[in-house]
């Protein structure tokens, strides 16, 4: 009959035995292993104490009547006290084995791959109950390190190399710890494993636990915490710092035995060298590249999917959780896998968005390990609350994510299938957790910085661009992705009177919050210019005074263009910036010849001149900043180029396409990118329009009536003629009562609205009043006004302002070809 427990024979296996059983205290051990191909145990390596003139058989019959082949396929411990020499069986010796011994023979491994048996020799009666137990805990010790060998030897090929570092150092020593008073025994081999001289050591376990790493203590005082004490056998591993600063791992395999009422009384326990224990080469690759992540990693969300990138795949884990810690609840930042049904019903009641917001309290266990800040670890099938349980039903790990002397988070590992956790992974998780936490704080405040700038360039650029009638126009802003992620760039859409429109796209020097403040200055005074109903040029100068005068050292740069919606006519001012380009509807684009001047804030004094250029329908107008067409690799006129391509190949139907394809996929940007995208269609229906100069005389309001009668009769509206009738005589009184100077009445027609529209020569706003009394015989024109429109404001033009008011139109009141030639004659009537 031949077994197979998966260990390979190598000589390794029989030189390093000696190690872990010379410490016994036996006066013979020896390990006996399955050979191979056959139903043999061999001899493996034998220790005899110093004049033992016997010793043991090279190998045993699994089939045979021996107490060593009786454990091996039982796996029950054997005690012979005393023992028989046929108990030994055939042996070549010099000298055969007297009658006065006693024998142990203890199973090594579980089922089904035992791995062997551990065979030890000792005078008459030494096996009392204490000393089979500390002997149970070697041959516990010495399986534990064969069961890691044989698994990194079938992980990989060069045995020798990995058995040598393995068993090689799996030496121990035995202990006795009395629970009541914390004197402990401890013999010369668990001394040394400690780096403590015998003659300096003073039974105080305080002083073995003061070599301990900090980290380690509390998973060793859990051993014989209220409701951790067992009978049965514990094994933990754990780090000491000897007195020369090294670092050390020993494994601890101990039983608690508890006296006739039950309470715990003595821990016996064995102390071994686990050096082979350390991090394997896979495990310092995790961390490695871990560090190299978490070093990349900006944001809490990249810190999050660099953990379960790290953690996931390597640990064979069925889910990965990271969560900040605020005040008493987690903040989810990331989940895998993402879907709530794979998550507990306790996470899935708490799905506020994208991921859950769960609280500490539900779940006090974890709160628990928050609370002491080490790594937990649970095994299969662990009394735990229905939030941590369905996490992890066949393992569990927690991770205190620690920064800066407090807890800032959490990594939740959890296994659907039974899992065993290995002294490694207790090493792996606590290095991650350090790593991942202080990210976590570094990103936190990377997020609030990024924020902060976000919400700074949210409210200095527009929330969004108007619509605009005969064009579409789109705008794209990208943040550089160095250095502060706000910066002078800007654009603007500024519908004026008359069918008229703004484009504006600007950028100020430098890159920096000084600059973003003088963006949104000149944005704000740009804007306030256009509405008055100044021309481009004067705009532009207005603009250039400010900012020279303003006390600031930065400079910008602006384009601006007043564009005719409805006659497709353009003029173009340009102050140091790049020129425009445009797209032709058969596909050609060109970069616009506009003259420019000097960037504002540079002369006070400097001259604008306007460029004109007539748009067709189908024209693509596209104003950018050099963010967009140059940098550190590119130079400008090669940038240029390369959007001209890009435009040309893009699809026009789309201005949104149209922008997104000119900022291409770089990810990387040293400069801010703003692009302001045009696509001129021209108005279908032009809107049509007349004025009226208003006469101070006593039936001014009455003459304003007629002529607003007489033009909408001519245009073809009927059914709003009462409602126009009462705007144009409450804005007409309101302007004759309150203000001095020329009045004019503009009527504008579109394809379903009326504008009315009243200029005078006074500043001040018109104010609705708060409160009105029904009995007075005025100030509810503005009330009004209100009532009877669609929308309707107040806008300031140079030397005065204008009060306009929009009506709706019924559908079907459309202006005929004949009337629009009648309305056009009457333009400018007095």
């Amino acid at each position: 009959m031949a077994y197979d427990d998966g260990f390979p024979r190598t000589e390794a296996v029989q030189a390093v035995t000696a190690r872990v059983l010379g410490h016994s205290g036996a006066e013979l051990t020896a390990v006996y292993v399955p050979a191979e191909g056959d139903g043999d145990l061999q001899l493996a390596e034998m220790v005899g104490g110093a004049g033992v003139p016997y010793g043991l058989p090279t190998s045993y019959a699994v089939s045979g009547s021996s107490a060593v082949a009786a454990a091996f396929r039982t796996g029950l411990p054997q005690w012979l006290s005393p023992a028989k020499p046929s108990d030994f069986g055939a042996y070549d010796g010099a000298q055969a084995v007297p009658a006065d011994v006693s024998l142990g023979v203890l199973p090594l491994g579980e089922d089904p791959k035992r791995l062997g048996c551990l065979v030890v020799v000792d005078k008459a009666d030494a096996f009392d109950a204490d000393r089979r137990h500390l002997l149970e805990l070697h041959a516990d010790q010495v399986a534990a390190g064969l069961e890691a060998v044989a698994a990194r030897v079938m992980a990989r090929t060069e045995r020798r190399s990995l058995l040598g570092p393995g068993l090689d150092t799996l030496r121990g020593g035995a202990f006795t710890l009395v629970l009541s008073t914390g004197r402990i025994d401890a013999d010369a081999q668990v001394l040394e494993l400690f780096g403590i001289a015998a003659q300096e050591f003073d039974r105080r376990v305080e002083t073995l636990l003061a070599c301990t790493a900090p980290d380690d203590i509390p998973a060793l005082m859990s051993i014989v915490e209220p409701g951790g004490v067992t009978t049965g056998g514990q094994q933990l591993s754990f780090r000491i710092r000897r007195p020369n600063g090294e670092l050390h791992w020993l494994s601890l395999r101990c039983r608690v035995l508890v006296d006739a009422d039950g309470a715990p009384e003595r821990m016996l326990g064995v102390v071994a060298d686990a050096s082979y224990l350390r991090p394997s080469a896979d495990e310092v690759s995790v961390v490695q590249r871990l560090s190299a992540a978490l070093a990349g990693a900006t944001t809490i969300r990249e810190v999050s999917r660099a953990v379960v990138a790290a953690l996931r795949a390597p640990l064979s884990a069925s889910r990965v959780a990271v969560a900040e810690l605020e005040a008493d609840r987690l903040v989810v930042t990331l989940l895998d896998p993402p879907e709530p049904v794979a998550w507990p019903a306790v996470w899935q009641s708490e799905w506020r968005s994208e991921w859950p917001d769960a609280s500490c309290h539900e779940m006090p266990t974890l709160e628990g390990v928050l609370r002491g800040g080490h790594v937990a670890l649970w095994p299969p099938d662990a009394t735990l609350e229905p939030g941590l349980a369905g996490i992890g039903p066949g393992g569990l790990a927690v991770l205190p994510l620690p920064a800066d002397g407090r807890i800032v988070g959490v990594c939740l590992v959890g296994w659907d299938e039974p899992h065993s956790f290995g002294p490694e992974e207790r090493s792996l998780l606590t290095a991650t957790a350090g790593l991942v936490g202080q990210a976590l704080v570094r990103a936190h405040a990377l997020d609030a910085g990024h924020e902060l700038a976000t919400m700074l360039q949210r409210s200095l650029l527009p929330r969004k661009l108007p619509a605009l009638p005969g064009g579409v126009a789109v705008a794209r802003y990208l943040p550089a992705t160095m250095g502060l992620e706000v910066g002078g760039d800007w654009y603007d859409v500024i519908p004026l009177s008359d069918g008229h429109v703004a484009f504006v796209i600007g950028d100020v020097e430098g890159h920096s919050a000084g600059a973003a403040t003088i963006m949104g200055q000149m944005r704000t005074a740009i804007r306030a210019y256009a509405v008055e109903g100044h021309p481009p040029d004067v705009v532009v100068a207005h603009a250039n005074r400010l900012l020279h005068g303003m006390e600031t050292d930065l400079f910008a740069t602006c384009c601006y263009v007043d564009l005719d919606m409805e006659e497709g006519i353009a003029w173009f001012v340009r102050a140091g910036h790049l020129p425009p380009l445009l797209r032709y509807p058969d596909g050609s684009t060109e970069e616009l010849s506009v003259e420019g001047g000097p960037p504002l804030g540079v002369a006070a004094d400097g001259e604008f001149p306007l460029t004109e250029v007539g748009l067709a329908p189908g024209t693509v107008l596209v104003l950018l900043t050099d963010g967009l067409a140059e940098s550190a690799s590119l130079p400008l006129d090669d940038g240029i180029r390369r959007v001209r391509e890009l435009l040309a190949a893009a699809d026009p139907a789309d201005a949104g396409l149209v922008a997104d394809a000119l900022l291409g996929s770089d990810k990387r940007r040293d400069d801010d990118v703003a692009v302001l995208v045009l696509r001129y269609d021209g108005m279908r229906v032009r809107p049509t329009r007349v004025r009226w100069t208003v006469w101070r005389l006593p039936d001014a309001v009455m003459h304003a009536r007629r002529f607003t009668g007489r033009t909408l009769r001519t245009w073809g509206v009927t059914e709003e003629v009462d409602v126009a009738l009462l705007v144009v005589s409450e804005l007409v009184t309101n302007a004759i009562a309150h203000t001095q100077g020329e009045v004019r009445l503009d009527l504008t027609l579109t394809a379903d609205r009326l504008r009315i529209a009243v200029n005078d020569a006074s500043p001040r706003a018109p104010v609705k009043p708060a409160t009105v009394d029904w009995e007075a015989t005025g100030g509810r024109g503005l009330l009004l006004v209100e009532a009877m429109s669609a929308s309707w404001g107040s806008v300031p033009l140079s030397g005065g302002k204008q009060v306009w008011s929009e009506v709706a139109l019924q559908p079907g009141e459309r202006l005929g070809a004949g009337d629009a030639a009648a309305a056009a004659e009457g333009e400018e009537v007095r």
